[in-house]
């Protein structure tokens, strides 16, 4: 799976050695906020000194990057949110930079709204497993963005299971990936802001960072927010495919139905349509324009999709062309650089132990399939852990807890990369939570639809939960004109 990690440049500045000394032995960092320049004006940057390994504290370290919209009614400040925006492997620098200014106001400026590079991500030590983009770019040639032949499979196995060596050897910040390190860095960041518990709102990937921290420091809380939910069982015991195989033909079916509901593009009868585009692009590409697509590359933009409703009128016209189009050459994928897919493969072998032997991959392939034809373009990615051993460090379960202040589990309905029995499970997980319900489509709801906002917003300002039950309505049809171009607040960063 590759991620498109945001652009947004910030002026960091390294802290001097750690001081004041926490429980557990842990050196808690002072920071030097400094200004981002002046591309981000009223943004402040930072970077900060953990223990790259927790059972070493006064070891070695790692570098953390931050930065900060600070509170603007200073007389009635809460204390700082941190954020994250998913992946793993987004930026959180790049997310507080971007929707800080929106995301303050939403609150009434009682927040210093802070956003941070998780360890190994962006600015924060990354983890580089190639010399250059040019590079990186070579490593994608001649394979699909994932198997949908017998012959692509094996070499597809072999050039992902080549980048554990890759990226392991000499970098010593691979082998300190786990989410669980990030958990123990956002409690020693909390205690360099100086808040007493925790503020936290994290989206999709950033919902297991999420729960991480809710079993491993349960009494450190005051308002946690996760969004786009995983389901850490799943997640972490390397299950996720039982999620993926039929989640986004579930929100796809929606797609499909709302298309023609709305009479767009690519209706009417977009379900047949679909089916027969599938036949004809996996038998032969189709050239559009200047562009040609493969099958996978179909695949890919349906399942991209569905990340967002915004994105549906104009990938319904693509679909309408492609059906209409037929071509035979094929194009290599684009990646983005620096570390996106790095950082992503980091983090989740770090947490994951994945099979290491072909046939495992072929044989759970075969079974994502059967839940639908997005299974195996979820599945096939996670053969970059096939010779990428797992962090010690990471956390597992069990995943049952109870926190000092109740969480809030936002989930969609509709939701194709973080289904909503992902919300519904960390619900029964973490007792004293609250489930919100939205019942409209798209990955996340915040900034999406304005009664999970509204609820979101109050529950982090005052505490205020959602009555039990609550399920905040659909927005209207995504390809009717009056929404059509309607854009979320929020883009989290891509599983």
């Amino acid at each position: 799976m590759r991620l498109t990690v945001l652009a947004a440049a910030a002026a960091l500045m390294i802290t001097g050695t750690p001081a004041v000394q926490a429980s557990g032995d842990v050196a808690v960092p002072r920071i030097s906020w400094a200004s981002c320049g002046p591309e981000n004006p009223g943004f402040e940057c930072a970077a900060v000194k953990v223990p790259l390994d927790y059972d070493d504290p006064r070891g070695a370290t790692t570098t953390v990057a931050l930065a900060r919209k600070p509170a603007t009614d200073k007389a009635r400040r809460i204390g700082s949110l941190f954020l994250n925006p998913g992946g793993p492997g987004g930026s959180g620098v790049d997310f507080a930079l971007g929707a800080g200014t929106t995301l303050s106001a939403n609150l009434q400026g009682r927040f210093d709204i802070v956003g941070f590079d998780p360890r190994g991500i962006g600015r924060s030590d990354p983890l580089h497993c190639f010399a250059s983009e040019a590079d990186l770019e070579k490593f994608f040639e001649g394979v699909p963005g994932f198997p949908y032949q017998a012959a692509q499979e094996r070499p597809f196995y072999d050039r992902y299971r080549s980048l554990g060596p890759e990226c392991r050897d000499d970098q010593r910040i691979a082998r300190h990936m786990s989410t669980a390190d990030v958990a123990r860095d956002l409690d020693l960041l909390r205690r360099a802001v100086g808040d007493r518990k925790l503020n936290y709102l994290g989206f999709s990937y950033g919902s297991f960072l999420g729960a991480t921290y809710a079993n491993l420091f349960p009494n450190n809380i005051r308002a946690l927010v996760i969004d786009g939910v995983l389901n850490p069982e799943l997640w972490s015991s390397g299950r996720q495919i039982e999620s993926d195989r039929i989640a986004t033909k579930e929100e796809f079916r929606e797609f499909l139905r709302t298309c023609d509901e709305a009479a767009c593009a690519f209706g009417p009868k977009s379900e047949q349509r679909w089916n027969a585009l599938l036949k004809s692009v996996r038998a032969k590409p189709i050239q559009l324009g200047d562009e040609v697509y493969t099958y996978d590359a179909v695949i890919g933009a349906a399942a991209g999709a569905m990340y967002s409703p915004s994105d549906w009128p104009d990938t319904a016209a693509l679909f309408d062309q492609l059906s209409d189009a037929a071509g035979s050459l094929s194009v290599a994928a684009e990646a983005d650089y620096p570390n996106g897919f790095d950082s992503y493969n980091g983090n989740v072998c770090a947490d994951i132990e994945f099979p290491r032997a072909f046939e495992s991959y072929q044989a759970t392939s075969r079974y994502a399939a059967r839940g639908s034809e997005f299974g195996p373009y979820w599945w096939w990615g996670n053969a970059a852990c096939a010779n990428w051993p797992v962090n010690e460090d990471r956390f597992t379960g069990p995943w049952r807890t109870r926190t000092n202040a109740p969480v809030l589990v936002v989930g969609n309905y509709f939701d194709g990369v973080t289904d909503f029995r992902g919300a519904q499970a960390v619900n029964r997980q973490i007792a004293g939570s609250r489930l919100l319900a939205y019942a409209g489509w798209g990955h996340t709801a915040y900034g999406i639809s304005q009664c999970a906002t509204d609820h979101t917003n109050a529950y982090l300002l005052d505490g205020k939960l959602p009555a039990v039950g609550t399920v905040c309505p659909a927005n209207p049809n995504p390809f009717l004109p009056s929404v059509a171009k309607a854009e979320p607040l929020f883009k989290p960063a891509r599983r």
